[in-house]
């Protein structure tokens, strides 16, 4: 069992909590992601790591209310307890001094992304986020990826915070005023679909962290299949992150539309 330690409400939908896991805290690196279950009859629910501290033995996690089983993880408090915590599943994120790197999330897809500018930032790099959402009460996470970076960018569906706008609008104005050597994209898949294509035509690097559909995070079950460069890769164990221009979005989004 892994107690939680705090949690903390971004939204009705969107709950951040701090858990108690101390061997994945001391090992996990930006990328890794773990796969949680509440309840004997609970589903696994695959979670990339936004945060961690050795020192008090926790990560953080983000969780997005959306199944019965996503539901369920949400109404827990602190005090209660995941019944399973494994990892840290994935490949973690290559971090390597490049120049400017701009990393853009969209929605929750900000939890992940957090992790990898920080350690981009270490790096030595110069980075830029960008964070969008429908409306400013979707945006979560800015002040500590302001602290991290070294400019804020904000693009709102609504104009209610920030610039109004989408996050390719955001990336691209960044690509027009000066060299960027990398993109990093965590959201939405169609987001994500977006950025790439936007990168493509500027010829820029860019990196995706896909979120497919997942089972047993161990590449035993095809779940999470995609295709990268005309193979088939399986992001649980290849990934989740690859490069963005390989990646056939089309096939992925219509596989995650599959229980629908």
């Amino acid at each position: 069992m892994y107690e939680i330690v705090s949690k903390r409400n971004f939204s009705e939908n969107v709950v951040q909590f701090v858990v108690k896991a101390p061997l994945i805290a001391r090992s996990r690196r930006p990328g890794h992601f773990v796969i949680v279950r509440t309840g004997k009859e609970g589903e696994r629910i695959p979670l990339t790591i936004s945060d961690a501290d050795v020192e008090k033995g926790t990560i953080t996690l983000v969780v997005q209310a959306i199944g019965e089983s996503t539901r369920d993880i949400c109404r827990l408090d602190a005090g209660d307890c995941l019944t399973d915590v494994v990892g840290p599943l994935g490949r973690a994120t290559h971090i390597e001094k490049v120049g400017t790197v701009v990393c853009c999330g969209g929605g929750v897809g900000v939890a992940p992304l957090l992790p990898i500018i920080k350690a981009m930032k270490a790096a030595g790099n110069r980075v830029v986020s960008v964070l969008a959402a429908r409306t400013r009460d979707l945006i979560i996470l800015e002040d500590e990826v302001r602290r991290s970076s070294d400019e804020l960018v904000i693009m709102t569906d609504d104009g209610s915070y920030g610039d109004k706008g989408l996050v390719t609008d955001g990336v691209e104005a960044v690509i027009k005023r000066e060299p960027v050597q990398q993109v990093v994209t965590i959201g939405p898949a169609v987001m994500m679909k977006f950025v790439s294509k936007l990168t493509e035509k500027y010829d820029i690097p860019t990196v995706a962290s896909l979120n497919t559909i997942m089972v047993d995070g161990t590449g035993m079950c095809g779940a999470c299949r995609v295709t990268v460069g005309g193979k088939t890769r399986f992001v649980c164990v290849d990934g989740p992150e690859f490069d963005a221009h390989q990646v056939d979005f089309d096939e992925m989004i219509m596989r995650l539309r599959a229980y629908n």
